[in-house]
């Protein structure tokens, strides 16, 4: 048995574009059942959540999908004073490049230089939210494995 009894993983309900990232998952699954450690997790049944939990499920451990009652589809205005955001921003576009977030999530991070340029153009946003987060909403769902002791 590991150090830890359960560990909380976060990670993509995208797959990304590249293999790396579904092997990394795979191996984070195979590396929890192998101490003997259950997962919490965002509840997700597709992309690296999906992998990560299903190897953890498949491999005998407790899983247990943590869902929120809503997403909140609001923009996000930061006001980029010298650069202070800069390499957050870079790590969404990122994100975007490497197919891990849609590109109508990450135009919900709207960014300027000013106070004035930054109120002007969170007005005139045009949410794609449909497109964003789904609109359901969804329960805790837990899964146990039938393994020794459950």
């Amino acid at each position: 048995m590991g150090k830890f009894k359960r560990v909380c993983v976060f990670c993509g309900s995208n797959s990304g574009h590249r293999k790396i990232f579904s092997d990394a998952a795979l191996q984070l699954g195979t590396q929890l059942v192998e101490r003997k450690m259950d997962l919490v997790y965002g509840g997700g049944s597709v992309g690296l959540m999906g992998l990560v939990s299903q190897t953890v499920y498949d491999g005998g451990c407790h899983v247990l999908g943590v869902i929120p009652t809503a997403l909140v589809p609001l923009e996000v205005g930061l006001l980029n004073i010298d650069g202070y955001y800069d390499c957050l921003l870079r790590l969404f576009d990122k994100g975007v490049e490497e197919g891990f977030i849609n590109l109508s999530a990450r135009n919900i991070v709207i960014s300027a230089k000013t106070a004035q340029e930054l109120i002007q153009r969170m007005e005139e946003y045009i949410p794609l939210h449909n497109q964003v987060a789904p609109t359901q909403s969804w329960n805790v769902e837990e899964n146990h494995a039938n393994h020794k002791g459950a």
